[in-house]
């Protein structure tokens, strides 16, 4: 049994953890912006920025909104296989409250870990199966970004084993992360395909508001190549490595992309800010649901009284 001096030792661990965890964040972030000053001149890059089409920017931020929000209706389609009926609109509030945690507080809760939390406390909702809609959510995301980066690299790598990998490795990976759902987590199977196409949706949504960034730096060339960048630094950024979804090591990629592809550095570093400004402009309103309840209403009238005890 559990004495309350290890209770307290685990608190204390759990604190140094997550200091920890932030610290190395800050870090990486830190390393990757010395680095990339030693690649550009800042003062070029934000004049450039200055001459930006604004109202291009505008529309960039209004596709990332519209992208997350193809990205809740997806998540709720994983809830849905577990027998979690949750009202559209209330589940928008949730979700868009999950994705402020992540990009402003990465180091202290995961937005998707506060999701699994709050509706396990709130509405007795099975914490394994839930955690297991969070996590196969962010691999069908991540699988969408895999399809659209490998057609991005076919077009601008031009090499036949390249062109053989990237057409053999999405296939491969669809096969696979079918097989694993089926093998471990049936419940999950009737969505499959369904947030299969809604992940490479969001992906197809979010490269069209890059490319509108293009337009707003007047970048008229190399469209393609761009987005290659943009994509890979996307992978990149799903993993846990620096602040704010990806900040610093996104635009590390965006510098070296450049220098690969020959294109502007520069240019590179203010179209990954942008695209990082445009996330936090869609993102920061969840913050208005830490002070009205995101939960409150959350399932839909219809929803049997066992619903959330799957």
């Amino acid at each position: 049994m559990a004495t309350k001096t290890d209770n307290v030792v685990e608190k204390r661990e759990s604190r140094s953890s997550r200091f920890l965890k932030l610290f190395v964040k800050v870090l990486i972030t830190a390393l990757c912006f010395w680095y990339i000053s030693r690649k550009i001149d800042f003062s070029q890059a934000f004049e450039a920025l200055k001459r930006a089409n604004w109202l291009l920017l505008l529309l960039s931020t209004l596709l990332y909104i519209l992208s997350k929000i193809i990205g809740a209706f997806r998540l709720n389609i994983y809830f849905k296989n577990i027998g979690l009926r949750f009202r559209q609109w209330q589940h928008l509030k949730l979700y868009w409250l999950g994705l402020f945690y992540n990009l402003f507080l990465p180091g202290s809760i995961s937005g998707d870990a506060y999701k699994v939390v709050i509706l396990f406390k709130r509405l007795n909702a099975p914490y394994k199966k839930t955690s297991a809609a969070v996590l196969l959510d962010r691999f069908s995301g991540l699988l969408g970004l895999g399809i659209i980066l490998s057609i991005y690299g076919i077009l601008v790598l031009r090499t036949p084993l390249f062109t053989v990998l990237l057409v053999t490795g999405p296939v491969l990976a669809v096969a696979i992360f079918y097989f694993i759902i089926w093998r471990f987590f049936k419940d999950f199977l009737p969505g499959f395909f369904p947030t299969l196409l809604l992940g490479i949706a969001v992906q197809a949504i979010q490269v069209a508001g890059v490319y509108l960034i293009l337009k707003a730096l007047k970048l008229e060339l190399h469209h393609q190549q761009w987005l290659f960048i943009f994509l890979a630094g996307q992978v990149l950024s799903v993993l846990p490595l620096s602040l704010g979804g990806g900040l610093g090591t996104r635009e590390l990629v965006f510098t070296e992309g450049a220098i690969f592809f020959h294109l502007d550095p520069q240019a590179g570093v203010i179209i990954s800010l942008l695209f990082y400004l445009t996330s936090v402009a869609g993102s920061v309103w969840g913050a208005y649901y830490i002070f009205h309840d995101p939960v409150k209403n959350l399932l839909r009238n219809d929803s049997p009284k066992t619903a959330t005890q799957v």
